[in-house]
Order: C-alpha cells, then sequence, then structure tokens
C-alpha cells in the first residue's frame, strides 16, 4: 500500500507527514520497529520503519545519517515518535528528508510502537487482500469471457476498460493476434523499431520490458504469453507499467494467465487440424487412394474443390547442408514454413499451404497473376526475420484438383532446373518440354470437345467397326503410314489394312497424305490417352 493510504486507517489518523511530502506515493511493503544504535545495517526497501529515537537523542545529527541511508535503500518513510526522548526533529534532517522525498511522519504520544506496527501490518495485509480478491474477481471475469466463446478480441477489450490502456496481442514476429476496436496502429513502427533482441530479453527473463517506439515518442511495456513450447505471443499496453501499482500488475498477470491457455488451446488445435491436413495431401501426393472419386470427396472436406483451376508452387530454403540428416534440415526449416504459414493464414486467401519433408508447397486456387507478387513478399519476409532466401518453383496451371499431383512434379522439377542453375532467392517457372505437357495445359472440356470433333464422322460406324478403324488408324500412324508394318503389329491381312485406312479416309473426307489431317490425328490420339482414364474413351493402342 501506499503511504497516503496509511493516513486513512482509522487507528493512525493522528499521525501527521511532517517531511518529505513529494515522497508520500512511495510504496510500503513491510514495517519495522528498532531503537538499536546499528539500524542502518538491517533496512529494507520499500520498509516503512518506526523508532521512538532513544539512541539518537544525545545525538542528532546521525538522524541525518539514518535518512540519508534510508533514501540509499529505498525505505518507505521513517516514523519517529516525537515528545518521548526526542522532542522535535531537527530542521536540518526536515530539510534533507524534504530534498530526497523520503517522509518522514510524527507518530502519536497515545500508541506505542508495538500498536503502531500491529495496525500498519493489518492495514498492509487487508489492502494485499483486497488486491488478491480483485485478481480473482477479474481472473474469474476473463476465464468466463473466453469460456462463453466470446473470444480473445472481447478479454482485450475488457483488460483495455480495466487499465484505461490501448492493449495490443501480438505473436513472436509482432503479427496481430487480435486487437480491441480502439486500437491504435501501431505495428508498422512497432515491427522496424522494437529490435529483436529486447523480444528475446522478454521471452529469457519471462518478464515485462518497457520500451519507447521512435517515430510515435511513446511508452510502451511488452509482456511474454507462451502459448506453446517454442512460441510465445507478446502483450502489449500502451505506457509504462510500474510494479508498484499493484492491482494494475495483477489485472495484466491475470489477462496473461487466461490469454496463455486460450493461446494454448488454439494452437493444439490448429496444429493437429494442419496435421491431418497435410497428411491428406501426401497420401494423394503418393497416390494412396484407389479412385478418383475419393480423392474428390476427402479434398472436399478440407476445403479444395476438384472443378476449380491450381497452381502448384514448391519452396525450399537456399544453401541447406545436403550432408546433414533429414531430422535437422526439418528443425532448420520448420520455424520459416510455420512464420509463412502463418503469414498466408493471415493476410492472403485462397492459397493452401502444405509441407513434404524440407520443401514447402503452396497451392493457389483459382490464379491470379499476382502469385509472382505473393511470392517476393514472402521472400523479402523471410530474408529480413530469418536471415535466409527461399527460392520456388512454379507449375504450369492446372484445371482439376486431380491434376494437382501432376502440377506438383511440375513444381518440383522447375525447383531443380533453378537449383541445378547455381541460383539462390529464384522464382523459377516450369518448362514444357513435350506435346503431353503442352496438352495438359489446355482444359479438359476443350481437349474432349477438340477430340470428339476429330473423330465426329466414326459415329455412323458400329461400335465394333468404330473400334477396329480407330486402332488400325492409330498403329498405321504410329508406323508413319507403313502398311506392312501396321498389318503386321495388328496381326491381319495386309488387305484388310488397306481396306480400313481407305475407309477411315471415307469417313474423315480427307487424305492421310495430308499432314494437317495427320497431325490433327495425332494430338487427337494424344489427347485420348489423357482423358481415356476420365472420359471413358477406349485407349486404342494394340494388346501385345
Amino acid at each position: 500500500m501506499k503511504i497516503t493510504e496509511l493516513f486513512s486507517v482509522q487507528s493512525l489518523k493522528e499521525m501527521k507527514l511532517i517531511a518529505g511530502e513529494t515522497g508520500k506515493e512511495r510504496e510500503i511493503t513491510t514495517i519495522n520497529m528498532m531503537d538499536a544504535p546499528d539500524i542502518i545495517p538491517f533496512l529494507n526497501p520499500n520498509e516503512f520503519l518506526v523508532t521512538t529515537a532513544y539512541h539518537i537523542k544525545d545525538q542528532p545529527d546521525r538522524l541525518l545519517d539514518l535518512i540519508q541511508a534510508m533514501a540509499n535503500r529505498g525505505c518507505a518513510a521513517l516514523g519517529i515518535k516525537t515528545k518521548r526522548f526526542l522532542h522535535e526533529v531537527p530542521k536540518e534532517a526536515l530539510t534533507l528528508a524534504n530534498k530526497l522525498a523520503l517522509p518522514i511522519i510524527e507518530l502519536p504520544y497515545e500508541l506505542s510502537l508495538g500498536e503502531i506496527v500491529n495496525q500498519t501490518l493489518r492495514a498492509i495485509l487487508d489492502h494485499r487482500a483486497g488486491e488478491l480478491a480483485s485478481a480473482l474477481e477479474i481472473h474469474k471475469h476473463f476465464t468466463s469471457i473466453i469460456m462463453q466463446g466470446k473470444g480473445i478480441h472481447s478479454l482485450l477489450e475488457k483488460l483495455s476498460q480495466l487499465t484505461q490502456r490501448s492493449v495490443h496481442l501480438v505473436d513472436h514476429h509482432l503479427m496481430p493476434i487480435a486487437e480491441p476496436c480502439t486500437q491504435l496502429e501501431i505495428f508498422s513502427s512497432l515491427k522496424s523499431d522494437l529490435d529483436q533482441d529486447i523480444r528475446h530479453l522478454a521471452l529469457a527473463t519471462n518478464r515485462n520490458l518497457s520500451f519507447s517506439v521512435i517515430s510515435t515518442k511513446e511508452t510502451h511495456t511488452l509482456f511474454p504469453v507462451n502459448m506453446s513450447e517454442k512460441k510465445s505471443a507478446f502483450l502489449i499496453l500502451t505506457g509504462s507499467v510500474s510494479q508498484e501499482n499493484h492491482l494494475a500488475v495483477l489485472t495484466i498477470e491475470q489477462a496473461i494467465n487466461v490469454l496463455s491457455f486460450a493461446l494454448m488451446k488454439e494452437h493444439a488445435l490448429r496444429q493437429h487440424e494442419r496435421r491431418i491436413r497435410n497428411d491428406f495431401f501426401l497420401q494423394y501426393l503418393d497416390g494412396a487412394f484407389t479412385s478418383n472419386n475419393e480423392i474428390i470427396n476427402r479434398a472436399k472436406e478440407y476445403s479444395l474443390p476438384n472443378d476449380t483451376d491450381y497452381l502448384c508452387v514448391a519452396g525450399k530454403l537456399d544453401n541447406e547442408n545436403n550432408d546433414h540428416m533429414y531430422t535437422q534440415r526439418k528443425q532448420t526449416s520448420e520455424t520459416p514454413f510455420e512464420f509463412i504459414e502463418d503469414m498466408i493464414h493471415r493476410n492472403i486467401t485462397n492459397v493452401h499451404f502444405f509441407t513434404k519433408n524440407n520443401t514447402c508447397i503452396l497451392l493457389f486456387e483459382m490464379p491470379t497473376q499476382q502469385h509472382e507478387l505473393v511470392l517476393q513478399t514472402i521472400q523479402e519476409k523471410v530474408a529480413k526475420t530469418f536471415e535466409q532466401t527461399i527460392s520456388f518453383g512454379v507449375s504450369n496451371l492446372c484445371y482439376s484438383f486431380i491434376k494437382v499431383q501432376t502440377a506438383y512434379q511440375e513444381a518440383v522439377e522447375a525447383l531443380s532446373q533453378g537449383e541445378r542453375s547455381k541460383k539462390i532467392s529464384f522464382i523459377q517457372h516450369f518448362q514444357t518440354k513435350d506435346l503431353t505437357e503442352l496438352l495438359r495445359l489446355i482444359p479438359e472440356k476443350e481437349m474432349s470437345h477438340f477430340y470428339n470433333y476429330t473423330f465426329k464422322d466414326f459415329s455412323t460406324c458400329k461400335p465394333e467397326e468404330k473400334e477396329s478403324l480407330l486402332q488400325t488408324l492409330f498403329v498405321y500412324l504410329e508406323t508413319h503410314c507403313q502398311i506392312s508394318e501396321t498389318a503386321k503389329r495388328l496381326f491381319i491381312h495386309r488387305n484388310t489394312v488397306v481396306y480400313r485406312i481407305d475407309k477411315c479416309e471415307e469417313l474423315l473426307g480427307r487424305s492421310l497424305k495430308d499432314p494437317e489431317a495427320t497431325l490433327q490425328l495425332r494430338v487427337a490420339f494424344q489427347i485420348q490417352k489423357l482423358l481415356a482414364p476420365r472420359l471413358h474413351i477406349h485407349n486404342h493402342e494394340p494388346k501385345t
């Protein structure tokens, strides 16, 4: 309790402050009664010393030494029972006490020192009990806010009301977790002004630290909030928070305790959801599912619709030591990857994040031309935060989730291409190398339309005849239009091949000696290879 609050105690109301009035806000945590000549070595901070001054009645100058020593040790006040042995306090002592802001209190003659000590201790304990009772009520209220599902946002608003300060909750990268409606926008300045060493010191000492923001000239106090074994958040309040302001400190401590449990719970749930989601994606990439329907249905559970466009990006930290064990590499990349995932979760929509070994995977849903800007921003923030560089390989656009497996392979290949070029902090796009990869860039609907248009005239044939004609045409084109080789591969007579090719030219209305016609047919057969499993198109390659 403060010295000013001591005067409000009914049994001590006769006490008078006779010097050091500027120090009346000093904190009293204990009281001591001493009349021995060697008092000074036993003085303690925030101590209220009461005495009859018996040991200095014949040497008033020793009172000056006592006052100076009490000020040096941070004592709260000196209480002297006058009209007992020391009839009045020397003016020199009063002057020194005023200079040092050390209160000197004249104690009532009617009360013994024992009674003064007892009454003061009772007042201190009552005051402390009141603070603890208030803290308990505040803790119950904060807990109730979370238990009722009102969320961290409402808790911070209540804390802001109780402390009369703006309150911010940020993660260990100073990214806002939750903010009351009346927040000041300080995060941009905090990121540049709050040195990383301050955050590390706050975590290491597990105590609050005060700092001033250069750009705004405002003081803020930083409180660590545990949210997992490896991660901590920070509660930031405007202004400095003195440890002597017990009620404010207790209020903040209760808020931190409740916030810590709430953040731990959210973090654990989020990690569990991420792990399950990531496991599904890895199983899909490894071909663990037996049917497309199973993949599509499972993907829907994780908000990954099949009928949409995707762009797959594979990322890896540069300059990794390949001699390191897998676990060491994973530990090296885990923190930056978590940072990227949190950044995407908070700021970027329609981007799904996964990890596989020491590679991160960004799946852009319905991508636009802004994906390169997103990747560049990630590179800049990783370099600034971790002093590491990261590179990305980008796939071609695919038109359904089923095709993401191929897109992932393209992204990894693009990443490998950049690594083989000895580049760092690059964004490498996949380069198409053959016709099949080129066709994958075309929407399936358009490919199906091209296939059906090319062979539309064969629909007039019976199914068995259509199948034999298309199979013969396929092998004929594959053997560079050699009739004998076609007959050999199909185990049929040469004249049968001639008849079927003539029939095909008749249905197509074009000669197979026309390069443009054969090119169209070859492309159609390549499309057939890609779409046969999904569109139930017969594979016209001969069985061996």
